[in-house]
């Protein structure tokens, strides 16, 4: 890559200030997904291995510049130190004397947490002389926090501009290299499978993917507005009427490359919050009931899916097929998730990106089992729609 990296610094007995993204979920005081921690360890574990003095730094949650007690990043301490085999020291604060007195007792080594940076307005209003009193903090930057990129906030960017060294770290180096090479080098036959609810979240991805790939797999809510777009009847479905009209022009436009489903899975009752569907019933995509709701892709259409799957050579996935959080309308989603699997193991580039679909891979017990799975849900869809992300361009040169 064109950014300096963790490799290119000089670390040894240097105060290196790192953005990390620690924005997990939590039990109580207990952290519920330790995956973005265990992300970040290649990098925390290179830096103190070669005798840097870590400050790591992170927001959790949206405490909107209040002290909130239950957004503390206090219990990924505990995850920290069973990871890392080591004690990980904590400060109450991210600025101020105290956290400055704590950097300061650091030895070659050392890992000290800050507390959540938003629990300032400071932090997301890029305020520079916050940037500044984080920046006094280290003698260098590390930014391993792909999923805050897209943002231009004080830890992210503002920071940069009062360092001389900023630097990728391994995290943000194998998110760029998977999502970047998908982009501009993919193996072909190159397929996208975009779900979700909403073909608004998706617009700028479709139309910067239809010249680059083979196909453009729709699954999810989106799914019925396309079909509107058609002329088809879609029942009481997910539907955002006001991007009929946009439907018809991106199905003109991608042609035979935009792959629809042929069936689908549809209710008469479906309660989210109460998690409760009624009884499933599977349809052709052009009879689904006035009065009914369709809810997962059917059994034809999963392979019509795996189908192109098995054949494709580099594939990126961003949004369910349906309602997965449901047992009963997960089927799509996480046959999509055994299909990837399948297509890695037979040697494609897979790359899941979203947190819907980092969800479902994790829940189909195939996380492990896909190229890369992005920890950045926003910043891996504003990459794949081509924008240039804030917290990348702001790292040094090389």
């Amino acid at each position: 890559m064109d950014k300096l990296t963790v490799e290119d610094l000089d670390l040894k007995g240097k105060r290196v200030l790192m953005r990390v993204d620690f924005n997990v979920p939590l039990d109580g005081d207990r952290v519920a997904n330790d995956r973005r921690i265990r992300a970040a360890l290649p990098t925390i574990k290179y830096i103190t291995n070669n005798g840097g003095k870590l400050i790591l730094m992170s927001h959790l949650g949206r405490p909107k510049g209040k002290r909130v007690p239950e957004m503390s990043l206090r219990p990924c301490v505990t995850v920290l130190n069973a990871l890392l085999g080591k004690k990980t020291k904590f400060a109450e604060d991210c600025v101020g004397p105290a956290v400055e007195s704590a950097v300061e007792s650091l030895d070659e080594g050392d890992i000290l947490l800050l507390e959540n940076l938003r629990y300032t307005n400071q932090e997301t209003d890029n305020d520079p002389k916050f940037a500044a009193r984080l920046a006094k903090l280290g003698d260098v930057y590390v930014n391993d926090a792909f999923g805050t990129a897209h943002r231009a906030h004080a830890s992210t960017e503002g920071v940069t501009h009062f360092m001389d060294q900023c630097a990728a770290g391994y995290l943000m180096m194998k998110e760029l290299d998977y999502l970047g090479g998908i982009l501009t080098n993919p193996a072909k036959p190159f397929v996208a499978i975009l779900g979700g609810a909403k073909i608004s979240g998706k617009i700028d991805i479709i139309a910067n993917l239809l010249p680059r790939v083979d196909n453009i797999i729709i699954g999810g809510g989106m799914t019925y507005t396309f079909f509107k777009a058609q002329g088809k009847e879609i029942g009481k479905s997910l539907l955002e009427a006001d991007k009929v009209e946009l439907a018809k022009e991106l199905l003109a436009q991608g042609g035979a490359k935009i792959i629809l489903p042929v069936d689908c899975r549809v209710s008469d009752m479906f309660d989210f919050d109460a998690r409760q569907v009624g009884a499933l019933k599977t349809v052709s995509a052009d009879a689904i009931p006035a009065d009914e709701f369709s809810l997962d892709i059917g059994p034809k259409s999963i392979d019509t899916f795996r189908s192109i799957i098995d054949t494709a050579k580099t594939i990126v996935w961003n949004g369910p097929m349906g309602v997965f959080e449901i047992e009963d309308t997960a089927e799509g989603t996480f046959a999509i998730a055994h299909a990837l699997a399948e297509a890695t193991a037979n040697g494609a580039t897979t790359v899941v990106g979203g947190g819907d679909s980092a969800s479902a891979v994790e829940l189909a017990a195939v996380a492990d089992k896909v190229s890369h799975v992005s920890t950045g849900g926003g910043a891996s869809l504003e990459f794949m729609e081509g924008k240039v992300l804030p917290g990348v361009a702001a790292l040094t040169d090389r």
